[in-house]
C-alpha cells in the first residue's frame, strides 16, 4: 500500500516548526528530509526514522518496522500528533545523520 499526499502533508505540517525539511517522492512512498540530510520516511502512512542514538533515547519503547521488504528496521513514530515533540526528535538526530554523499 502507497502513502497517501494527506498523510504526507499532515507530518510535514507536523514539522513545519523546523526550516528546510524537504521530501521526495519515491515509488508510492515518501523520504524526508532535515536540511539535506535523510531523517526518515513515511511508508505506508506511518513515520518511521532512522535507529540513530538520539532516536532510541527520546524513543527507548518504539517498535522497530521495515519500511518495505528488504531495507533496514527503522523507528515507527507512534506519536505523530506531538508537534513539539517531532520538531524535538528531528533536531536531536541531526549530529547523527550521515552528510549527503557527493554527487559525481
Amino acid at each position: 500500500m502507497a502513502s497517501t499526499k494527506e498523510y504526507l502533508d499532515f507530518v510535514l505540517e507536523q514539522l513545519s516548526g523546523l526550516d528546510e525539511i524537504s521530501h521526495r517522492a519515491m515509488m508510492g512512498e515518501y523520504i524526508l528530509y532535515y536540511r539535506g540530510r535523510v531523517f526518515g520516511g513515511v511508508y505506508d502512512d506511518r513515520l518511521l526514522v532512522k535507529p540513530v542514538p538520539a532516536a532510541v533515547k527520546l524513543m527507548p519503547d518504539a517498535s522497530r518496522e521495515l519500511p518495505y521488504e528488504g531495507a533496514k528496521e527503522m523507528i515507527l513514530v507512534d506519536d505523530v500528533d506531538n508537534r513539539e515533540f517531532l520538531c524535538e526528535l528531528v533536531e536531536a538526530m541531526y549530529e547523527e545523520l550521515p552528510a549527503p554523499k557527493k554527487k559525481v
